[in-house]
């Protein structure tokens, strides 16, 4: 491997750590804010990413995406994962906030990610294309505000998707409870054991192309722009 290659995984690495920790991280917070202190007792709100650390979603799941496609013969795929997921009393934010508080905590990862990816987007058109008079550190520094812009969205973009166990159902769980559609909220708690299996499914088949790539394609164009 050369010396690009390493730093290129260096970049992705980090900025992989970064989004993922910082999301989880947030929905604690804003649990906090309303009260519970239960991320913070178990010294969740922390940016050590030991504490964070996640064997399936934040090891193995990463290493397939990037070196499956090269082993394949294609490029290097995408960064994708997961931290481990904050400890949060649902009751005690809804006792506080009501509904509306619940699903603030459900959002406040994907607006991490998507805020992080738009200041991202602001400083990388604000650099230029690294070339042979820039050193290392330059080079690196390039690799990954690119990798947390790209990251991010992908990272925004899965968590929207209504996948039993992740934010975008959790949302729409607490917005049925809010309008008292309890068996929609039913269906996702009693599917959430499903949920890992149908992240492997999108994955790994056609529908990460529709679901995952497209949107996120869309969405780097609109802030680059």
């Amino acid at each position: 491997m050369e010396l690009l290659d390493f730093l290129k995984i260096g970049a992705a690495v980090v900025a992989l750590a970064i989004a993922i920790i910082g999301h989880e991280i947030m929905h604690g917070w804003v649990a906090y804010m309303y009260g519970d202190t239960t991320a913070k007792n178990a010294g969740r709100l922390t940016i050590n990413p030991i504490a964070h650390v996640d064997l399936v979603g934040t090891i193995l799941v990463p290493l397939m995406m990037y070196f499956l496609p090269m082993l394949m013969g294609a490029e290097s795929g995408f960064l994708f994962g997961w931290a481990k997921p904050v400890p949060i009393n649902t009751l005690t934010v809804i006792s506080r906030g009501g509904y509306n508080a619940a699903m603030q905590v459900d959002l406040a990862g994907i607006v991490y990610n998507f805020t992080l990816a738009a200041f991202a987007a602001i400083a990388l058109t604000a650099m230029h294309s690294p070339t042979t008079a820039d050193g290392i550190v330059y080079l690196f520094t390039y690799l990954l505000v690119f990798q947390l812009l790209v990251i991010n969205v992908v990272l925004g973009v899965f968590n929207i998707l209504p996948i039993p166990q992740f934010d975008g159902a959790h949302f729409l769980a607490h917005l049925a409870l809010k309008f008292r559609k309890n068996e929609i909220a039913e269906f996702f708690y009693k599917n959430e054991r499903y949920g890992i299996i149908v992240v492997l499914i999108i994955l790994m088949t056609p529908l990460s192309h529709y679901l995952i790539l497209l949107p996120v394609q869309t969405i780097i164009g609109l802030l680059l722009s």
